[in-house]
């Protein structure tokens, strides 16, 4: 991997103290606190609290499983179509960032993020700071391997706070061009997307020809589509199994992967009660928000409580989080006059 002359190069030298000294620079410029302890990590988090703003405000974003659950309530999938999911192949190492840039300036300057945060701040931030501040931050990761240096050349780092956001601003524009400019022929009814992760409703004769479509959409090249199709009326998609049914709707699942162990924290290992109560409460609250259907509800609570039988929980836990579930009340919402 780090032959990829294209991703990687090795540095002759450590360049910690010459990336903290511009970054002190640039931050006491901006009358910022020296967040520079771990080379500039806060302030990715930082570029991520700003730049959060910028994602998740399109028709075809997810936020998570039960969004996905809300947004699959009301398709109808006809004979002709099937479920459909893509996936980027390598999306951080292969987000092209000199377009990622030229992205967020264009969107603060046109948006009002930058005007809403810095009322709230007190900060007089311009867009020229923040995506200086980016291009820093995301051309600046490099690492020790066998004591040798190297720089990543290409695409977002991974555990980067403002990696992920960077790379869904990307996949936004991308998505949107790639919609728009789709042949009819094989453009898809639904197209929801979850970070890389793609779920489509679309003609089952039409799903390489999106493929094709979507693999020249960006002019870098780097950035590459695989597709699953829907096997015996089913496909997998985050951590849920969608389901045709007869009359076209789809209800969903929670799904295992194959190599899934059914391996929780132990009942007997000495972390405190809560824990162990918490992990009953997450995979309740899982069944809750995800499976659609309530006998697939039940179905679901008996594999949860088999699972953690074996783990050895007791009985009398199920019983209580169950109780401590039901007990919650709505939050009642206030109305301003």
């Amino acid at each position: 991997m780090l032959g990829d002359k294209k991703t990687y190069e090795e540095l002759p030298a450590d360049p910690t103290q010459r990336y903290k000294r511009k970054l002190v620079a640039k931050l006491t410029g901006l009358k910022k606190e020296d967040y520079t302890a771990t080379i500039g990590y806060s302030t990715s988090r930082w570029l991520a609290d700003i730049l959060g703003a910028l994602v998740g405000n399109t028709q075809h974003h997810v936020k998570n499983s039960k969004q996905l659950s809300e947004d699959l309530a009301k398709v109808v999938i006809e004979e002709e179509d099937i479920l459909n999911s893509h996936d980027v192949v390598s999306l951080f190492t292969n987000t092209p960032i000199d377009q990622v840039l030229d992205i967020v300036q264009r969107r603060l300057e046109n948006e009002n993020i930058l005007r809403d945060y810095n009322r709230e701040t007190g900060f007089k931030l311009t867009s020229k700071d923040v995506v200086e501040l980016l291009e820093f931050i995301l051309t600046t990761t490099y690492f020790t391997f066998r004591g040798k240096i190297y720089r990543q050349l290409f695409g977002t780092a991974m555990g980067s706070p403002v990696s992920p956001i960077a790379a869904n601003i990307f996949m936004e524009a991308l998505e949107q061009q790639a919609i728009a400019t789709a042949p009819l022929d094989c453009r898809p009814k639904l197209w929801l997307r979850y970070v890389d992760d793609v779920l489509e409703v679309i003609n089952k004769d039409s799903v390489q020809r999106l493929t094709d479509h979507i693999n020249q959409v960006d002019k870098s090249g780097s950035i590459k589509f695989t597709f699953e199709q829907e096997s015996q009326g089913s496909l997998p998609f985050l951590d849920t199994l969608i389901v045709k049914k007869e009359d076209g709707t789809v209800k969903l699942l929670v799904y295992r992967k194959p190599t899934h162990t059914d391996q929780y924290l132990n009942y007997q290992s000495h972390h405190p009660l809560h824990q162990k109560l918490g992990v009953i409460r997450t995979l309740y609250n899982r069944k809750d928000s995800v499976v659609t259907e309530e006998e697939d509800k039940v179905e679901e609570e008996k594999k949860v409580q088999e699972a953690l039988r074996t783990c050895g929980y007791p009985d009398w836990t199920f019983k209580k989080v169950k109780d401590q579930i039901q007990s919650v009340k709505p939050k009642k919402v206030s109305k301003k006059d």
